[in-house]
C-alpha cells in the first residue's frame, strides 16, 4: 500500500512541476488560446488562421514552391499540400506546375484570394492589437524575437 501511495504522490508531484515550470505545455496553451482568437476573427470570412497566415505569405512577389512554403511556415510539405486544398476549392490560390521543372509546383495567389486577404487583414489587426493587450507588461516585440529564436527562424 504505502508503495502506491509513494508512487501517486510522486505522480501528483511531477504534474505539478510539468504545469509550473514546462515551456512546451506553456506554448501549447498559448497557441490554442491565441489560435482561437484568430480563428474567430477569421470566421466571418471562412478562413481560419492558418489558411491567413498561407495567404499572407503567397502576397509576396516571387510565388512559393511547396517546399519553400513548408520551409518558411515551419511545417511539412504534407500539411501545406492539406492546407493549401481547401484555399483551391474556394479559388484564392492556384498551384501550377513549374515551366521549368515539371516536378516543382509554384503556389499562386489569385485575384480572389488578394481580395480576401486584404479583407482579412482588417481582422487580423484587431484580433493582433487584442492578443498584445492581454500580454501585459511583456513587450511583444520582445516575444515574437524570443518565439522566432525558438523556432529557428
Amino acid at each position: 500500500m504505502s508503495a502506491l501511495v509513494s508512487s501517486s504522490a510522486a505522480a501528483d508531484d511531477l504534474a505539478r512541476v510539468v504545469a509550473q515550470t514546462c515551456l512546451c505545455l506553456a506554448i501549447q496553451r498559448a497557441s490554442r488560446a491565441v489560435g482561437r482568437c484568430f480563428d474567430e476573427a477569421f470566421r466571418p470570412l471562412g478562413l481560419t488562421n492558418w489558411q491567413f497566415s498561407l495567404l499572407a505569405m503567397l502576397s509576396r512577389p516571387e510565388p512559393f514552391t511547396v517546399t519553400r512554403l513548408a520551409e518558411a511556415m515551419g511545417m511539412d510539405r504534407t500539411t501545406i499540400t492539406s492546407n493549401l486544398k481547401p484555399l483551391e476549392r474556394k479559388r484564392l490560390v492556384t498551384v501550377a506546375t513549374d515551366a521549368q521543372d515539371r516536378r516543382v509546383r509554384r503556389i499562386v495567389l489569385s485575384a480572389r484570394g488578394q481580395e480576401v486577404l486584404e479583407q482579412a487583414a482588417r481582422h487580423w489587426q484587431q484580433a493582433n492589437a487584442a492578443v498584445e493587450a492581454r500580454l501585459g507588461e511583456v513587450d511583444p516585440i520582445t516575444l515574437r524575437m524570443a518565439l522566432d529564436e525558438l523556432a529557428g527562424a
